[in-house]
C-alpha cells in the first residue's frame, strides 16, 4: 500500500494526482518546485517500476515540465530523481529563472526556504487547473 514518506508530508503540500503520481508542491516559495511521487509501495528507484509505470512516470514528468515551462516562462526546467535524503522514489520538477535566488546553482540548501501564503497556494492551484494537464486531478 502506498504511503507518502513523512519527510515529503512535512516539506510539501499535496496538490493532486496524475494517473501514476501524486503531485506535491515544495513549501519553498523561492521557486515553483513541484514533486511527482509514483503511488507504488516500496519503490526507491526508477528501474524498480515496471516498464509501463516507467513510461507513465516520464510521460507525467514531461507533461508537467513542458506546461510549467510555458506557464512560468522558465529559463530552464530542472527535472531530477535524487533520493539521497528521502529514499521513496520522487521526481523534482523545478522551474528555474536566471534571476531566481539560487541561479545557476542547484536549489538544495542554497537559500533558506520561504513559506507560501494561502493566496499564493490558491494561485498555483488555479494555474495548474488552467493548464489542463492530461490526467491530472486536483486534490
Amino acid at each position: 500500500m502506498f504511503v507518502l514518506d513523512s519527510r515529503l508530508q512535512q516539506d510539501c503540500l499535496v496538490l493532486g494526482n496524475f494517473p501514476l503520481c501524486q503531485l506535491l508542491l515544495s513549501k519553498d516559495a523561492n521557486y515553483p518546485w513541484f514533486i511527482l511521487v509514483p503511488r507504488r509501495a516500496g519503490i526507491s528507484e526508477v528501474f524498480e517500476l515496471d516498464a509501463a509505470d516507467q513510461q507513465q512516470l516520464w510521460q507525467e514528468a514531461s507533461c508537467l515540465a513542458g506546461a510549467l515551462k510555458a506557464s512560468y516562462n522558465a529559463d530552464k526546467m530542472n527535472v531530477a530523481a535524487l533520493g539521497n535524503v528521502v529514499s521513496q522514489l520522487h521526481v523534482h520538477v523545478i522551474v528555474r529563472h536566471h534571476h531566481d535566488a539560487a541561479w545557476p546553482a542547484p536549489v538544495w540548501g542554497k537559500c533558506p526556504a520561504v513559506a507560501y501564503g494561502d493566496e499564493q497556494v490558491q494561485a498555483i492551484r488555479q494555474r495548474l487547473g488552467e493548464l489542463k494537464l492530461e490526467g491530472y486531478l486536483e486534490a
